[in-house]
């Protein structure tokens, strides 16, 4: 399967398909695919002849650069039109989307947009046979279409945002953020956090709590236990298990041991940190990213024994606060190249059907870099993923969210990592959080959410993200997230 690339209606000679990953009828990713540019063309090869669509990252006129997909498509020996595939398949989803929203009326100021768009890519469609004009027109058609379908997300959110913030529907602890342990002792830095948030998350972890085997160093976190609970905060901690390399203590990669003996010493750590905290938190985050994250190259039965295991370990410890099995990457790009990983919503299903006995799902929502998972996409793009959550039986926590608030080298370049409307500073970072907030808390099965560093340079995973620069100043973001919370307590 050919896809032919246009810029400006002429056939590109360099192109690089940042992001890109083909993905099957059920929305997951396919495995064994092998996508590159050549001839003017991305070709996409793949192990078996179903039908599949191609996402890549793709610019917009006048809204940026985005990850995007097509609709699925047959094999077939010409190539398609990138161009006129891309249109097809954000028309496409707006109608999903407004059906499902059950947006039928006319939306004053965006049904003009929303037709010029539709006939635009009708007449794409009409040239087909003419490649420079059909890509021509489906580019303008795309512009019209992102632009109304952001307007479209965005007011949608907006609107149900404030239904649910005038109901009783957000608690004390629906915004927070995690924290970096090693700054909790920064009168600045602390100030900053409870002037904004009342919910605060505390990372655990293994490697640096138990770096020999058996002797536990809980100094730190009882230092930060002991200044949080002072301050009356909705505490959260965790996740207790990652299985990256970064949070497993070496001699446990070293050991070489087996998954019984794994799970016996999962189990223990846990054990320790719940018993001695358990009077203060509220929230454990279990386990997270098992899905994606597999250091030890557990397999399905393996993955659920482990997931069911450690939510045990935590209510034989006697906490009685919420347990939290946390997922990453809701898109599942990763599943495409990563081994012995599961899709989200399969992994979701998995440990629901095996009658795992744990409260909530969260989902790690984080953007800005050019690695798989981590590529910006559209506020329609978004809201629509968020509802896929919506049938699983367990409330939804967004964890970990994280945009740059200034333009980044290398990975964080936002040609190879995405642009939203203009490139990031401050004040485009703060009005992405809001949208992005309003959105994710107007879906009624959403708990909370909450952001993933506090200041620049505190351990997240995107660079320049926090909510303070590296000397504690705040940033616009923060002042945007604390005016948020305080209309959500205010009813």
């Amino acid at each position: 399967m050919k896809f032919q690339v246009f810029r400006d209606g002429k056939v590109v000679e360099d192109f690089t398909p940042s992001g890109a990953y083909l993905f099957g009828t059920d929305g997951i990713s396919i495995r064994r695919a092998k996508i590159a540019f050549s001839d003017g063309c991305v070709e996409c090869v793949r192990p078996n002849p179903e039908t599949a669509g191609l996402a890549l990252l793709w610019p917009i006129q006048d809204f940026g650069k985005i990850l995007l997909p097509t609709t699925c498509l047959p094999e077939r020996e010409r190539p398609y039109i990138l161009n006129v595939e891309l249109a097809r398949a954000k028309l496409m989803q707006i109608t999903n989307r407004r059906e499902d929203w059950s947006f039928f009326d006319n939306l004053e100021g965006l049904e003009e947009i929303a037709k010029q768009s539709q006939d635009l890519f009708v007449k794409a469609i009409q040239c087909i046979k003419d490649p420079s004009k059909a890509s021509r027109l489906a580019d303008a058609s795309l512009r019209k279409a992102t632009i109304y379908s952001e307007k479209l997300a965005v007011r949608q959110g907006k609107s149900l945002f404030d239904k649910r913030r005038k109901s009783p529907g957000f608690g004390r602890g629906c915004m927070g953020c995690r924290v970096d342990p090693d700054l909790l002792t920064k009168p600045q830095y602390i100030d900053r956090l409870l002037g904004a948030f009342a919910s605060v998350t505390l990372p655990i972890n293994w490697a640096r709590i138990e770096s020999r085997q058996g002797h536990f160093d809980f100094s730190l976190i009882d230092s930060c236990m002991g200044i949080l609970s002072r301050k009356k905060l909705v505490i959260s901690a965790g996740p207790l298990l990652h299985f990256t390399e970064d949070h497993l203590p070496e001699w446990l990669l070293r050991s070489g041991v087996g998954f019984e003996k794994m799970r016996e010493l999962a189990y223990q750590f846990i054990s320790k940190v719940v018993a001695r905290y358990a009077g203060v938190v509220h929230r454990w985050y279990v386990i997270s990213g098992l899905n994606a994250f597999n250091q030890f190259n557990f397999n399905f039965e393996q993955i659920l024994e482990m997931t069911r295991a450690a939510n045990m370990a935590v209510r034989a410890a006697g906490s009685r606060a919420v347990r939290i099995v946390e997922v990453t990457s809701p898109w599942g790009e990763y599943y495409a190249t990563t081994p012995n990983s599961i899709p989200p919503f399969v992994y979701m299903d998995m440990v629901v059907q095996s009658g795992t006995s744990f409260d909530a799902f969260a989902l790690q929502v984080r953007f800005g870099r050019d690695e798989v998972g981590l590529h910006l996409r559209d506020m329609m793009q978004i809201s629509s993923i968020l509802d896929c959550f919506a049938p699983i039986a367990k409330p939804l926590y967004i964890t970990d969210v994280e945009v740059p608030s200034k333009n980044g080298k290398g990975k964080s370049d936002v040609e190879l990592a995405g642009v939203w409307h203009r490139r990031w500073d401050q004040a485009h970072q703060g009005q992405w959080l809001e949208r992005f907030y309003k959105i994710a808390m107007s879906k009624p099965f959403v708990e909370a959410v909450n952001y993933g560093c506090l200041a620049d340079g505190d351990g997240g995973a995107i660079g320049n993200s926090g909510l303070l620069n590296h000397e504690f100043e705040p940033k616009e973001s923060l002042e945007i997230l604390g005016k948020l919370h305080l209309s959500v307590l205010r009813k």
